[in-house]
């Protein structure tokens, strides 16, 4: 049967021994790594499945890694960092980050997001050959090439805009999306005056696709970030 490989690039020996005794105990193949130049050579030689990456390492920032490796790789990354301000965690996920974790953090939310991380990275290649085609998720489709959604089989009918954001999410499922991200996706720029709007379209997307918007199963609010397109 075969094991995930996790990257844990992590310079804090408590924190390492944390993650790595998790990853031991959840059957998980590991290699760790103490700095960003020896994190950098083992993403390219280890072939890790997902990167769990701190921010602030001794030799480089943790952000400039995710750059670099997203110049070759579309490897799940989940930063796991100290930085809590909003702007980090935004930075970060525009860099190409795929999930962000604030220190201190509990194991149990660490192994979700990686089983989030893992589920992304087995269905990514399904994902892309369904695309031009189909897309499901759970009793949510969409039809690409017909230009419809449709929700337990009946046709959902959404604007222009919705149709466009709930595409940009499906083909992004598992991962958090900036809202600089979606709105150069959607409307072609990133203006700060433009959020607002993402805002509405997403409440209305959300009042079509979910049972109750008050307690959405498919789109996921990261609060002052973005949002996140849910595996069912």
């Amino acid at each position: 049967m075969y094991k995930p490989k996790i990257l844990v690039v992590e310079d804090d020996p408590a924190i390492t021994n944390l993650i790595r005794t998790t990853l031991e105990t959840q059957d998980y193949q590991y290699h760790t790594a103490k700095n960003g130049s020896a994190a950098l050579m083992d993403a390219v030689s280890y072939n890790a499945d997902v990167i769990i990456l701190d921010l602030g390492l001794p030799d480089m920032d943790g952000v400039d890694i995710i750059r670099k490796v997203r110049g070759w790789s579309n490897v799940p990354i989940i930063v796991v960092s100290a930085r809590s301000e909003d702007r980090d965690k935004v930075e970060a996920l525009d860099a190409g980050a795929d999930d962000y974790l604030t220190k201190p953090f509990s194991i149990d939310e660490l192994l979700a997001r990686l089983r989030v991380a893992l589920r992304r990275s087995r269905t990514e290649e399904t994902d892309m050959q369904s695309f031009g085609s189909t897309y499901t998720n759970g009793a949510l489709s969409i039809d690409y090439a017909a230009g419809c959604a449709y929700l337990d089989g009946a046709e959902v009918h959404l604007t222009p805009i919705e149709y466009k954001l709930l595409c940009v999410l499906a083909r992004n499922t598992g991962k958090v999306l900036t809202h600089n991200y979606i709105l150069k996706e959607v409307w072609g720029s990133a203006l700060a005056s433009d959020t607002p709007s993402l805002r509405v379209f997403m409440a209305t997307l959300r009042k079509k696709i979910e049972k109750d918007p008050s307690n959405p199963q498919y789109i996921q609010t990261h609060i002052g970030v973005g949002y996140r397109m849910i595996r069912k």
